[in-house]
Formats: structure tokens, sequence, C-alpha cells
């Protein structure tokens, strides 16, 4: 026993150190399987590293793994299989490279994500050890070439060029390879039926957009300006895109918004939008964010969470560079005041964070980090940035990074010295208010804006002429906006005529204001009002339908006809409402209510994504008609990966709890669930 103790502690002690300074793990070449059926992946890995220091044994972070040694292995060692490591022991030789070869078996609890009809990996904050051996350690980079073998139904991506595919009986064989080395955080792979669109950019880098075949007409909306802001990027940013291609596919349930892999981003398929979604929820700036990423965190990675912000901060900042180059110098002023008044509203509660704090928020980290960079280039010039910029790229590519790494370059390529800036923008917690504002006003809108914003407690006889004018085309979005919501400080009597004039507006953003501002609707206002159902935009359209179903009850059968069939966003914000709604109102379509209420319980299960199925609970809990069927799906939903929907779902059985009556059906079901979904139900209700 004392033996097994001590030789786990000196495993351990030897894992703090740094392993960087013993052995450098250049490159692996994985066979690997995928087998959906069993939620397994299983493979042969050639390791090939160069040892730095005497040593007799290095590791690999792998996540409760089986390994054997495969007697082909050309160099052979002895391995051994922890809980979260992989031993290899052996006589190494300094300035010697190796070759090991052995196989795994594992069933990722994390990391590698088994849907019914796609599988997906999420490394960062994951750990990809949990589906492939590798370090976990950001600083170790090595070249991922992946072989992957999946039933033939599935079409597979991973980082790189895909070399070739072999077509056997089973399964199909799908070789991608990379020139470049980088963290294993951003090793991917994405298994699904997908179709694919390409087009080069202007330096030829082949781009490749996926989709499902459902999405076919989705495909422009949703990737709409990406070769724009690519070779916006790759001009701006002065070097030349790092990698072999860029691929994007979109997955359902993805654990957040968007994730960077080397050439391959993984984006939430809520970001597949038709033309008409695409004015309130695009993938524009997810887009541009995990583009920029591939420059700023995967050719050089921040070497640990301190200087984090090179990383969210930088991809922030070029994202909105390249939105502004879509979308105008407008959005572009638009964009930073949003996010400095968010920052400065934390600074003067006393929460703001230094952006060099490891455990700041991602607040700091995304728009801090962004408003430093805008602030630092325009104190040292757009000349002095940009090589700055590109000379830190360069010198550090395919390398780890500091914080000081980057203020050296500003340095030289300025002249100027930095340590005022660290420590205004990097050092200290408060958000400099004054100092954003001074660079807010260099815009003539935003100055503009906030001239207007001012006049919010003017009584309305006194600004009248003026809002009128932000209401008179063309109609400035951000400013028309405003004008309106500042239309409810004045009397129906006084603001009629202005109200009129922003109904009669084709600007879809100052319609959208009038759906959410006006509540109560007034009846003198009904007919302008009853023309928003008609609006290119779901939002407008969601809010208006309620609002005139809540308010008018003689006109539901109206409304519900008017908007019958309109699906909405991706999680059928509009199709949900209506359905709930139809089965509400009395004597409409009274004979089609139960499949309308059947239909919005078929949202619940796992066929949808859990953006559908949050919302589908809540209509039904909100109007009492949720199934034991429904209950289940709840419980699978307490269970997701995605931690928002997880929480959103245990939320919502918190309250459900409440009622006796609830309880006791929740007590019923728990014998027809799985045995991890009884056990967790189990110890919820033992809790109250």
């Amino acid at each position: 026993m004392w033996k097994s103790v001590c030789l786990i502690l000196l495993f351990c002690g030897f894992s703090f150190a740094q392993q960087l300074e013993v052995v450098d793990f250049q490159k692996v070449v994985a066979q690997l399987e995928i087998i959906p059926t069993e939620k397994k992946v299983k493979g042969v890995l050639d390791f090939h590293f160069k040892i730095l220091q005497n040593t007799d044994s290095i590791f690999l972070d792998a996540k409760y793994m089986l390994v054997e040694e495969l007697n082909s292995s050309k160099t052979k060692v002895s391995l051994r299989s922890a809980s979260d490591k992989i031993w290899i022991r052996y006589a190494f030789q300094e300035n010697i490279e190796y070759e090991i070869r052995f196989t795994y078996e594992a069933f990722p609890k994390q990391a590698l994500y088994f849907f019914e009809d796609q599988i997906w990996t999420q490394g960062q904050g994951k750990y990809t050890s949990h589906w492939l051996p590798s370090l976990d350690d950001v600083n170790d980079k090595m070249i991922f070439n992946l072989s992957i073998a999946a039933p033939n139904e599935f079409t597979v991506i991973a980082n790189g060029i895909l070399q070739n595919k072999k077509v056997e009986a089973q399964k199909t064989w799908w070789h991608y390879e990379m020139q470049n080395p980088m963290s294993s955080y951003l090793a991917a792979l994405v298994l699904g039926n997908f179709q694919l669109q390409t087009e080069k950019s202007a330096s030829g880098i082949p781009l490749a957009y996926y989709y499902t075949p459902e999405d076919t007409n989705k495909v422009e909306p949703t990737y709409r300006f990406t070769k724009k802001m690519f070779d916006f990027l790759e001009e701006e940013i002065g070097v030349a895109y790092p990698w072999q291609n860029y691929k994007q596919v979109p997955v359902r349930d993805f654990l957040y918004a968007g994730m960077e892999n080397t050439s391959l981003t993984i984006f939430s398929n809520a970001f597949v939008v038709d033309s008409t979604a695409f004015i309130d929820r695009n993938y524009v700036n997810v887009n541009a964010h995990e583009l920029a990423h591939q420059w700023f965190g995967n050719l050089v990675t921040a070497t640990n969470s301190e200087h984090h912000w090179l990383q969210e901060g930088f991809a922030t900042y070029y994202a909105l560079l390249a939105e502004r180059e879509v979308f105008g110098e407008d959005y572009f002023y638009w964009k930073l005041y949003q996010s400095a008044e968010q920052l400065k509203e934390l600074s003067d509660q006393g929460k703001g964070e230094a952006l060099l704090n490891p455990k700041a928020s991602s607040l700091t980290f995304y728009q801090k980090g962004a408003w430093a960079l805008h602030i630092l280039r325009e104190k040292v010039g757009d000349v002095a940035f940009k090589i700055a910029v590109k000379n830190y790229l360069n010198s550090h590519a395919f390398q780890s990074v500091t914080t000081e790494d980057f203020l050296k370059e500003v340095e030289k390529a300025s002249g100027l010295e930095m340590t005022t800036f660290k420590n205004d923008w990097l050092v200290q917690s408060t958000f400099l208010g004054s100092e954003v504002l001074q660079s807010l006003i260099k815009s003539d809108f935003l100055r503009e804006f906030l001239e207007l914003s001012a006049l919010t407690k003017v009584p309305f006889v006194q600004k009248k002429e003026v809002l009128t004018k932000y209401l008179t085309a063309p109609i400035n979005d951000y400013l028309g906006q405003e004008a309106v919501y500042q239309l409810a400080t004045g009397a129906l009597l006084e603001t009629k005529s202005v109200y009129a004039k922003a109904f009669q507006s084709k600007n879809l953003f100052v319609r959208q204001a009038l759906a959410i501002s006006l509540n109560p609707i007034p009846e003198a206002l009904l007919n302008d009002y009853q023309s928003l159902l008609k609006d290119a935009s779901y939002l407008t359209m969601e809010v208006a339908l309620y609002n005139l179903w809540l308010q008018f009850p003689e006109n539901r059968a109206v409304y519900l006809k008017e908007t019958e069939g309109i699906g909405g966003f991706s999680n059928k914000n509009i199709r949900q409402l209506w359905l709930t709604l139809a089965w509400l109102t009395e004597g409409f379509q009274e004979d089609q209510k139960p499949n309308y209420l059947q239909e919005l319980r078929r949202y619940t299960t796992s066929k949808y994504s859990f953006e559908v199925r949050e919302k589908a609970f809540q209509f039904l809990a909100g109007i009492q008609q949720l199934t034991d069927l429904n209950l289940k799906n709840l419980i699978d939903a307490c269970l997701h990966p995605n931690w928002r929907f997880a929480s959103s779902s245990r939320d919502l059985l918190d309250q459900l709890l409440q009622d006796p009556s609830m309880k006791n059906r929740f007590i019923a079901i728990k014998m027809e669930l799985t045995k991890e979904k009884a056990l967790w139900l189990g110890n919820k209700l033992d809790k109250r």
C-alpha cells in the first residue's frame, strides 16, 4: 500500500512540474472510430515527441481510458493508465526524438457529445482529454492529424484538410491532416448529415459552409458577409490566415454561441436563419468573433487565464471592426456605447474588474478588452497599432504569449511607454468613463444620440420638433428608436401625429420600438399597430401578436388567422406562441385544438433543439398542460449538457414541485425513468 501511495504521489508531483521543460510533443497521428450506439470512441494513436531533459517518465492527459501498447510501437515503453493520465515510463534521453503507438477506448462524459443525429466536440473548458489522449496545458502545441471512421450515413468534419476518404461496408474513413501545431483544446470533430457550399477568399483560402439539408434555403442569410469579413480581417490584421482552410458547421444544442476550433468553427444552429430572422438574430458577430480567434487564440495563445483578454478582447475588437465594414460606422459606435454602459454601471457599483484578473467575468475579458484596444489604437495611432499587432503575431506564431509580449511590440512600434496604459486599462479595476466618453463623442452620430437621450425628461411639447425630425426619412435606426421611446412622455393627443409618422416609416427598428413601447395599445392607434403583424421581423411579430391578442379579445381570431403558419426564429417563437394562444381562444378552430396541443407537447422531446424545448416547457407549464411524458422530458432536460438549458429546466422543476399534486406525479413517473435519471430525481425529491 505504501509503495502504491508513494508512486502516485511521485507521479502527481511530476505532473505539477513543467512537463514542457522535459518533453516536446510534436505530432499525433490518430486513427479513431466513433461508435454512436455505444457513445464510445476508440483508436490507435502515434505520438511523436522530443525529450528535452533526461527522464524516466512522461504523461498524457486522458480521462478514464483503457490503453494498451502495440507491438508495432517504435519505442517499447511501459504504459500505465490512471484516472486522468496515461503515464509513459522509459529511460528517455535528452535531444532524442521518439515515437510511441498505443490503442485506447473511452466513453466520454463530456467534451464529446452524442445526439441522435449529430456528434460534436467542445474542448475549451471541457478538456479534449476526455475523448482523445493529449495535453490539457494550453502551452503545449502539436500537430493533430485525425483519421475518423464513422457509420456511412455521417459526414465527418475535423481540423485541417480532408486528404481522402475511404468507404467500407458499414463505415467510412475520413482522413484529415494539418501543417501547423495548436493547443489540444482546439482539436475538434463534427459528425452529422451535412451538405456543403464553398467559395475562396481573395487570398485563395477555401471557405466551407456546412448546413443540414432542411436548411438549404438559409445558407446565404446564415453565412452572409463571411467572405467580406474574412478578406477584411486578413488585410486589417496584416498577417495571412495561418491555416489551410476555414470551415464552419452549425450543430444543435451547442454549449456556446460558437467555438473557434482551428480551421473549424462550430456554432449553434440557433444562428441558422432566413432573411427575416437575419434582421434580429444573425450570425455575423459570432462569425466574425470566431474567425478573429484563428489569429488571436489559435495562432498565438495566452499562457494562462491572467492573459485571457489577449484572446477574447482581441477577438471582440476585431469582430467589431469587421462588423463596421459590413454595417457601418454608426453600428460600430453604437456597440461600443452599449458595452461602455454595461462596464460603467458595474464599475460605479464597485464591481469593476481588472483585465489581468484571471477570474474576471466574460464582460471584462470580452468588452473591456475590446475597449482597451480601441483606446490604445487612439493613443498610438493606426499605423503604429497595426505594425505592433503584425509583429506580435509574426514573432510569436504558433506559440504562447503574455500581455508583456504584446505591449513590448506596441512600445517598439510607437516609441511610447506603456506603463500608464497598462495601469489604467489592464491593472485598474475601475472603468474610465470620462476617457471613454471623449472617445465616443468623436462620432457625430453618438454625440447626437447622447444629446437626444438627454431630452428624456423634457416635456413632449418642448421636444416635438426634435423627435419629429428623427422620425423623418432618412431615419437613423438608433436615433429613430430613441425618438419613439421618448414619445411615451407625452399625452396621446399631443403625440398621435408623431406616432402616425413613426408607423408610416418603413424602418423596421423604429416599428419594432413601437411594438415594444406601446403598451397598452391606444384605441386611436389600433389600426396602425395591427400593421406590425406583417413586418419582416419575427421579434416585432411576436410582440405585436401577444399584445394584440391580450388587449383586444374580440379580434383574437383575426390576429391568429393573420399569423397562422409562421414559424419564426429557430426556436419556433411565433409558432409556439400561436399554438398556445389558439388553444386558449374560445371558439377558434375548436376541432383542431387537440392537434395544436399535441404539437406543442411534441416540442419538448429530444428530437428538437433545446431552444425549442425550453420554450415549449414554458408555454405548457403556463397553461398547465404538461403530460407525464412532458415531465419525463423535463427530467431529461435537467441533465442536458447545455448548462443554460439544464439550469432553466431545473428552475421550472423547482416551481412545479411546490405543488403537492405535481410532486406526486413526479414520484409516480420516477420508476419509469432510466437509472441515472431516477437517481437524480430521487435526490431532488428527497430534498423537498
